[in-house]
């Protein structure tokens, strides 16, 4: 494979698709396709076959705006509509060519106005498992290029320019761990995507396997030639059977194209990729126990040094990257590191796709550039809390973030400016909150889900996530105290400090945060027993208990 040919393939499809005087595309995600959007698309099909007009109809991946699918988007006249069923498929096809359907029309403009889409450039564009229509979208060029114009050096120094972070939560310069990979003594090397993506709320990493697998193999087979990799493994969570399907699909096909194996392109590189999946444990998000699962071992974290750059799967050096991070390389190669620069704030470059769910009026998957207030996310994008509410707080960072309150929501979305408030960027997701909320409540439901989901190795998180539930839910049933709340502080700083790995370590976050911004809600519970948002179940506590705190450690 060659660029001469990867452009004509392109030129082939735009050939074909040129013969078509509308295309309508159908979002085939796991929201729209819940709500019956195969059946729609089956029905625009018979409709376009018996209107004598010349139609397109393609499945494609999410197109942002999951609340409102099923979505279909007519072009050229990017005409969005809402809420459609295959009843209405007749009405559709009949205004193609005359005024859209203004009962389905679906007007969303400050939806889409404030975002800027890097990684989801291809979503609702191309069928996901057509190999040709992400050619088309100049798919695999930037592979092309890094092959056989630029040195592995070379794309490093890309990357680093770039400034990008890694989108899995910790935020690591992606070119330094390139660069540290690269320069790693080993005759195997590996790279990894991470796509265990087990965020509550969170389905950004599904999106883009499901939409746009390609560009996740592109990416990795670029990072596999700046590193010196010759073997990669998509590991995703078994719970995502459509992402694994239309990956192995994208591989095979990658395969017959030349795109993976022995001899990429004609040149001396080989690489070729291999699906894991993981069986829905949170902590194999963490990297080393990741590897460890990907061996056949139980996915439980170890100690670092060595890092998994230096001594990672199998003992080799091993590049870990999640898939969003590898969904930008190929735009920052095609583009040059300075165009993804210009990007964002000064220390978080860039865009960042985020999962918005919650008490929200438009839920769904957004990219918005680094350093984009809270407040345009929330109210503008996202259209605010549903009427008759009023926003109380977002959580960011999945069980690892923390709840920054409405006060804040004038904040630039960065690293360090979500850090500073007592949160994380995270994977992504962002939960919103209403008045109907207690914070209190919120922060058992996030101990709990780390407790559930500890591996057990170390005795801080083990243990300790499952004091931390029980206080507080002594203090939402009504029976906690004062001392309890000292002791739950205590907790926190010492799961927080000695656990293992990232998953105790960032535990206490939602208790920590809430405490700072929400304490009045903990003295509601505890001292005037009532929950201020009616959530909790306030019991009296019964007159023979001490209600000491070392109850809850016998």
């Amino acid at each position: 494979m060659t660029i001469e040919e990867l452009e004509q393939i392109a030129k082939s499809v735009q050939q074909e698709n040129a013969k078509y005087e509308y295309e309508v595309n159908v979002c085939m995600d796991l929201a729209c396709s819940s709500q019956g959007s195969e059946r729609l698309r089956a029905a625009l099909q018979k409709a376009a076959d018996s209107s004598g007009k010349s139609v397109l109809v393609r499945r494609t991946g999410c197109m942002g705006p999951c609340s409102s699918g099923p979505l279909v988007r007519v072009d050229p006249e990017e005409t969005l509509y809402h809420h459609v069923d295959s009843g209405h498929a007749e009405a559709i096809v009949s205004s193609l060519g005359a005024s859209p359907v203004p009962t389905l029309q679906c007007d969303l403009n400050e939806h889409f106005e404030k975002q800027v889409r890097v990684v989801l450039e291809n979503a609702g564009h191309i069928d996901p498992e057509k190999i040709d229509d992400y050619i088309a979208r100049d798919g695999y060029l930037a592979l092309l290029k890094a092959l056989t114009e630029m040195t592995p050096n070379e794309v490093i120094q890309q990357i680093t320019v770039s400034a990008l972070r890694g989108r899995g939560g910790g935020g690591y310069p992606t070119g330094l761990k390139w660069g540290t990979v690269a320069k790693a003594v080993g005759d195997l090397k590996y790279v990894i995507c991470n796509g265990d993506e087990g965020d509550p709320g969170a389905f950004m990493d599904r999106s883009v396997m499901e939409g746009d697998p390609h560009r996740v193999i592109e990416g990795m087979a670029i990072a596999a030639f700046a590193v010196g990799a010759s073997k990669g493994f998509v590991y995703v969570r078994a719970e995502y059977p459509v992402a694994v399907a239309r990956l192995t699909t994208a591989i095979r096909d990658a395969r017959r194209r030349g795109l993976l194996g022995n001899n990429i392109c004609g040149t001396t590189f080989n690489f070729d990729v291999e699906i894991r999946l993981g069986a829905g444990a949170f902590v194999c998000g963490e990297e080393t126990a990741l590897i460890a699962s990907i061996e056949g071992r139980r996915g439980s974290p170890r100690p670092r040094p060595p890092y998994p750059a230096v001594s990672g799967l199998w003992g080799r050096p091993t590049l870990i990257n999640n898939v969003e991070t590898y969904a930008n390389i190929a735009p920052i190669i095609r583009n040059g590191g300075q165009w993804f620069a210009n990007m964002g704030s000064e220390r978080s470059k860039g865009t960042k796709v985020f999962a918005l769910t919650g008490k929200i009026s438009h839920t769904g998957l957004v990219e918005v550039p680094m350093g984009i207030k809270l407040r345009e996310i929330i109210e503008t994008i996202g259209g605010g809390v549903p009427a008759g509410h009023t926003f109380k707080a977002v959580q960011t960072g999945g069980p690892s973030g923390g709840c920054i309150p409405a006060e804040m929501m004038d904040i630039g979305v960065s690293y360090d400016a979500l850090m500073a408030a007592g949160s994380i960027m995270g994977s992504g997701g962002m939960i919103v909150m209403d008045d109907t909320s207690c914070m209190v409540n919120v922060a058992r439901f996030f101990i709990e889900f780390c407790m559930t989901e500890s591996c057990g190795k170390c005795i801080p998180c083990r243990a300790g996530t499952a004091q931390m539930h029980t206080l507080l839910t002594r203090i939402c049933n009504g029976s906690g105290t004062m001392d309890d709340l000292d002791l739950l502080i205590d907790l926190c700083a010492t799961v927080k400090e000695t656990s293992l790995c990232g998953l105790g370590q960032t535990a206490p976050n939602p208790v920590l945060s809430t405490l700072k911004y929400f304490r009045n809600e903990y003295i509601d519970h505890i001292v005037h027993k009532r929950c201020p948002a009616g959530v909790c179940d306030i019991q009296t506590p019964a007159p023979e208990s001490s209600n000491s705190p070392f109850e809850v450690l016998a």
